[in-house]
């Protein structure tokens, strides 16, 4: 491992929990393509993989995720969860919830979230972060492994084609922030709520940090957009969404907040 690559003090850091493992290297493909390919081999839960930058990055829905190698914090983490595949939703809220109390924490930054997996600005307008959960379901149905990853911008380059809706932590901020003291706050934060994820501490500290509840939406569906306002977030993080007539519950969706005179 390049001694010149931050690593070292997230480690010590993070001694005696269940997230010490950090391997932070110079280049990858992608993290979560790297932890997906160690659970298949049976990797124990708790690694974390970081890298200054990734040559296929992955966002949500196919997505490419592009980076500035150095700018952002690109990280994964490998769980083996208990709990059942229709709960796997909050594993992913209590990341975001921890990525949020993170960026309040180091850089004094209060973020919001916005559903169903990015951090964005205060205003909800500017995406600081995204987050992609993947699985491996066993033969029985079970979840046998789950692996999150994020990709934050933290100083400096939002990627070339981002910058009107991108911004990052480090200019909302008005400083620059240390990529490694936020990895140690996000999981220092997230370990508690991993804990903990089958009680509803994790969905109402969501909500908490929602930057979508009670926003004017647009959800792109197959059969057309979905117009209204969002009212909630089941504990199982479907987005609840009433268009005037009727409130409908979401699962997976792309969302885009409106301004009134958009909607």
């Amino acid at each position: 491992m390049d001694s010149a690559l931050p690593g070292d003090r997230a480690r010590s850091k993070l001694a005696g929990t269940p997230f010490s493992q950090v391997e932070w290297v110079y280049e990858t493909g992608s993290t979560n393509t790297d932890l997906l390919a160690r659970a298949a081999a049976g990797h124990a839960e708790g690694l974390v993989r970081a890298t200054e930058h990734q040559t296929a990055g992955k966002g949500t829905r196919g997505r490419s995720w592009v980076d500035s190698p150095g700018a952002q914090l690109m990280v994964s983490v490998l769980l083996r969860p208990t709990v059942p595949p229709s709960r796997l939703g909050r594993l992913t809220m209590a990341w975001s919830v921890a990525a949020a109390e993170a960026c309040l924490e180091v850089a004094g930054v209060r973020v919001g979230l916005k559903w169903p997996n990015d951090v964005y600005d205060g205003t909800g307008s500017r995406k600081v972060a995204g987050v992609l959960a993947e699985s491996q379901i066993g033969p029985t149905g079970s979840v046998d492994a789950m692996v999150i990853g994020m990709g934050m911008n933290v100083n400096g380059g939002v990627p070339l084609g981002l910058a009107v809706q991108g911004v990052s932590l480090g200019e909302l901020a008005g400083a620059a922030v240390d990529r490694e003291d936020l990895l140690v706050s996000l999981l220092s934060h997230f370990d508690p709520l991993y804990r903990r994820v089958e009680d509803g501490e994790v969905p109402a500290r969501y909500r908490q940090w929602s930057a979508t509840i009670g926003r004017h939406v647009r959800v792109e569906q197959p059969d057309g957009p979905l117009l209204g306002v969002a009212r909630n977030i089941t504990d199982d993080g479907h987005l609840v969404v009433d268009d005037g007539e009727d409130e409908h519950t979401i699962a997976a969706a792309d969302v885009v907040h409106l301004r009134l005179a958009d909607s």
